[in-house]
């Protein structure tokens, strides 16, 4: 699955209305959409929000894992 599916199945299953994930990330709802259409590329900066907003990891949101769960901190 790629990351526009990611964007919007996550968006979804939180019951979020893309105005409420924009306003997350400091965009516009327009410019959000554009996002999760895969019309405009998701900053790096956002994309790392975006993961800690769902409490997952960028890997995840990129598809390079199935496994939903951030990865532990390891200090």
């Amino acid at each position: 699955m790629n990351i526009v599916l990611k964007l919007k199945d996550l968006r979804e299953d939180h019951d979020l209305t893309q105005k409420d994930v924009a306003v997350v990330i400091g965009t516009t709802p327009q410019y959000y959409q554009k996002y999760e259409k895969g019309i405009r590329p998701l900053p790096i900066e956002r994309l790392c929000l975006l993961a800690d907003f769902y409490h997952t990891s960028t890997d995840y949101l990129l598809g390079r894992t199935n496994i939903k769960e951030p990865y532990s901190s390891q200090k």
